[in-house]
């Protein structure tokens, strides 16, 4: 008896754990406000055998909860528990006194759809229609590939309509949902604004026409005055769908609402999307987000690992030389620099070290655009002598006039920094020099990075053309 009891205890005990776990993420997922107003009043009740008893204090909150979130919170919970398939309310009345406190946040949220039946179609894009505070225009990195895109961004936020539709295109990952997210930031406190996915958008199309709630999806998205729509590309394919999205585009310009499309291409090269469509993006503000240059990635980079020294209490060390490194090889997006950012970081705090280059290149060695099988030394030696203007002879002679010594340093220190040579065949290549004068020159052209602005940005340009073979280009 006393070992069931034990065991019991400890099972509700655990029971409450998860529960506490569950809240917490459900914060993270929705946010504090939604959290605060509709989720942390959930009592978890019990566990059986493939669902779950909660309990909350009035069949509103019920229903409420049901049409908004029920999804997501089942999913949070099967990550815990994969055979839970549903949850079950039990409606304690008793709390509803406990719950007067929240009354006037609730009314303020439910004011425009209290005299009305709750739409579930409503309902469901509501969760969809969350805008990330951490992406705005004061965060936003600028260079010379997305200066246009956020300048006309920056306008439409300041003259509604004044380009409409304004469609920014780009490559994954160079900011043109931060963009989308920004204007929503900009403009969500005066007006009525519609933030969601293509994908989303066909999803919804699809739900309504089961549930007969065409007319309130409809009037949902025309009553709008900032419509953000990310990933049109995928908006393909049903010839229905594609129709209500061109009665819709067509009734939110006739009433000046602002419409912003983002997409991976320009308008004439989507596919499967109806021409009338293209030729209303078309006739729009066109802005392409072009791939992103070194001297934007380097900035993106020193950013970003501010805001990791800041996050970390300043006990992560990412070096110059590391940032610049990983700002030259991950030239495919944003996201795969920070993402090789937050690897470096894992390291580092893992393993408690400082990581040297040698490590980075194998922690990131996915990512990297070098390429050890394309990049050789004589490749280097001959990129670098065509950039200074001297023969490879000259560089590989054993004269030391100034103007030989710093190119030939130079294709010392890349042939080390883009190449797994080690320090003596590295010296045999370069006429059977000693490796501590290989040594030497690399750190040389280190300690002069630091000094020389031109010398740093000469050999980025090196590094540059050597990764991506350009010999001819120079």
């Amino acid at each position: 008896m006393k070992n069931t009891l034990n065991q019991s205890t400890e099972n509700f005990s655990l029971k409450k754990i998860d529960w506490e776990i569950i809240q917490s993420e459900m914060r993270d997922k929705f946010g504090s406000d939604i959290y605060e107003s509709w989720l942390r009043k959930i009592d978890f009740i019990d566990e059986f055998k493939n669902y779950i008893l909660i309990s909350v204090s009035t069949r509103f909150i019920r229903d409420w909860i049901t049409s908004r979130y029920l999804d997501q919170i089942l999913q949070i919970i099967k990550s815990h528990r994969k055979e839970i398939n549903r949850i079950e309310f039990s409606i304690n009345e008793k709390k509803q006194d406990k719950t007067d406190e929240h009354s006037s946040l609730r009314n303020k949220n439910i004011k425009e759809y209290i005299n009305q039946k709750v739409s579930f179609i409503k309902d469901s894009f509501l969760q969809y229609n969350r805008i990330d505070p951490n992406k705005n225009f004061k965060n936003f990195i600028l260079g010379s590939s997305n200066k246009l895109a956020f300048e006309a961004s920056k306008k439409v936020t300041q003259d509604l309509a004044h380009y409409n539709p304004l469609y920014l295109y780009g490559g994954v990952g160079m900011g043109k949902t931060h963009l989308l997210n920004a204007i929503g930031l900009s403009l969500k406190e005066k007006n009525k604004f519609m933030f969601i996915s293509a994908e989303r958008f066909m999803y919804q199309f699809v739900k309504s026409l089961k549930s007969n709630e065409m007319v309130k999806f409809k009037d949902y998205f025309r009553n709008t005055d900032v419509l953000l729509i990310d990933d049109i590309q995928f908006m393909n394919g049903k010839e229905a769908m594609q129709e209500e999205f061109f009665h819709t585009f067509n009734a939110l310009i006739d009433k000046g609402s602002q419409i912003i499309v983002s997409a991976d291409r320009p308008p004439n090269k989507l596919s499967r999307i109806q021409e009338r469509i293209k030729s209303r993006f078309a006739g729009g503000l066109v802005v392409d987000i072009q791939n992103t240059d070194y001297e934007l990635r380097y900035k993106i980079v020193k950013a970003k690992t501010e805001e990791l020294k800041v996050l970390y209490s300043n006990q992560i060390n990412i070096s110059e030389e590391i940032q610049r490194f990983i700002s030259s090889e991950i030239s495919t997006s944003i996201r795969e620099l920070v993402g090789a950012l937050n690897r470096i970081v894992s390291f580092s705090r893992i393993y408690n070290k400082v990581p040297i280059l040698s490590e980075i290149k194998i922690i990131l060695k996915d990512l990297l655009n070098l390429s050890e099988n394309k990049v050789t030394i004589d490749l280097i030696q001959s990129i670098v002598c065509n950039f200074f203007k001297i023969s490879k002879n000259e560089m590989l002679s054993s004269r030391r006039s100034r103007y030989l010594v710093r190119p030939r340093q130079t294709a010392i220190y890349l042939a080390k920094l883009l190449t797994s040579k080690s320090l003596p065949e590295i010296g045999r290549a370069f006429s059977n020099r000693d490796h501590t004068t290989v040594i030497h020159s690399v750190k040389t052209i280190e300690k002069l990075r630091k000094q020389d602005n031109e010398l740093n940005i000469n050999i980025d340009n090196l590094k540059n053309k050597i990764l991506y073979n350009k010999e001819n280009e120079i």
